[in-house]
């Protein structure tokens, strides 16, 4: 999938790894994304990020 934002992480790929759940056990509404080229997992909702087909 694509990043669309934040900024520092905007056209970089990345793969859904799962969705955030809170401490209470709730889905947050956002999902965890490993970023391909670089060490990190981000939080990004819905609108940040686009399901691309490789």
């Amino acid at each position: 999938m694509l990043i669309l934002h934040p900024a520092y992480v905007a056209g970089k790929i990345g793969v859904v790894r799962a969705q955030e759940i809170l401490s209470d056990g709730e889905p947050s509404g956002r999902w965890l994304i490993e970023i391909d080229s670089e060490n990190i997992i981000v939080s990004l909702t819905a609108n940040e990020f686009q399901v691309i087909i490789r």
